[in-house]
C-alpha cells in the first residue's frame, strides 16, 4: 500500500503516519524529518536547506525530490506513508511518473484539514530535544523531567511568525496539488480535529476501502 497524507504543517501528519507504522506496518517516509536529519549532519543537503528552514520557507523540489527519491526505492516501492511530499504540482507529477516507471500507483491520498489559529497553536507548543533531534510538545508529550532544560529547545520554525509564514506559503503553493488530486477516486479529506485516536479511526476507515494491512497492534 502507498499512501500520502497531505496537509499543512501541524495538521498531524507525522503523528499519525507514526500510528499507522506501529499498527499496520506501513513505513513512515517524513521529507521534513529527512531534510531536519541533513541540517543536523551538517551535510551538503543539509546546509542547503538550513535557510530555507530558518526562513518558514519550502525547500527546493529538486533537493526534496532527490531525498525522496532515495527513501522509497529503499523501501522497494510498497507499503509507505509519504508525510509532508508531495507539495507542488511537479513534484505530484514527478512521484505518479516515477512509480508508473516500476509498475505501481498511489492507493490513497488522504487531506487532513484543522483551522488555522488551531495549527499555530499546536506547532508553537512544541520543542525538541537538541542533541537528538527528539520532538516534543508542551500539552501532549513533554519532555522527560530528567532532561537537562538547556536541551529542551523551540526550532526557529516553530515561532508563531515562522508558522503563519510558513502556512501562507504552504497555501500558495499547494492548494494547486490538492486539485491535482481531487478529481481522482483515491483522493480523501478527513477532519484532523480531535483526539489523536479518533483521528486515527478517520484514517482507518479511509484506508479499509483500500484494504488496509492487517492490524499490528494486538
Amino acid at each position: 500500500m502507498r499512501v500520502v497524507l497531505f496537509g499543512p504543517p501541524g495538521v498531524g501528519k507525522g503523528t499519525q503516519a507514526q500510528l499507522l507504522q506501529k499498527r499496520c506496518g506501513l513505513r513512515h517516509v517524513s521529507t521534513g524529518e529527512l531534510i531536519r536529519a541533513e541540517v543536523r549532519m551538517g551535510t551538503h543537503a543539509g546546509i542547503e536547506a538550513k535557510p530555507y528552514l530558518d526562513g518558514g520557507k519550502l525547500v527546493p523540489s529538486q533537493l526534496v525530490r532527490e531525498m525522496a527519491e532515495h527513501a522509497i526505492s529503499e523501501l522497494n516501492y510498497d507499503d509507505f506513508i509519504l508525510d509532508g511530499y508531495p507539495r507542488t504540482v511537479e513534484q505530484a507529477e514527478w512521484l505518479d511518473e516515477f512509480l508508473a516507471l516500476l509498475g505501481f500507483k498511489l492507493d490513497a491520498v488522504i487531506s487532513i484539514k484543522v483551522p488555522t489559529d488551531e495549527i499555530v497553536e499546536r506547532l508553537s507548543r512544541r520543542r525538541i530535544n537538541a542533541l537528538t533531534g527528539e520532538t516534543y510538545h508542551l500539552d501532549f508529550k513533554p519532555p522527560p523531567a530528567r532532561l537537562d532544560p538547556a536541551l529542551i529547545v523551540q526550532r526557529s520554525d516553530d515561532r508563531p511568525d515562522a508558522i503563519r509564514q510558513r502556512l501562507l506559503v504552504y497555501a500558495h503553493q499547494t492548494d494547486p496539488v490538492e486539485e491535482y488530486y481531487a478529481v481522482r477516486p483515491i483522493y480523501y479529506k478527513i477532519s484532523g480535529v480531535g483526539e489523536v485516536d479518533e483521528v486515527h479511526e478517520r484514517i482507518r476507515a479511509v484506508l479499509k476501502k483500500t484494504v488496509v494491512p492487517q492490524d499490528r497492534s494486538a
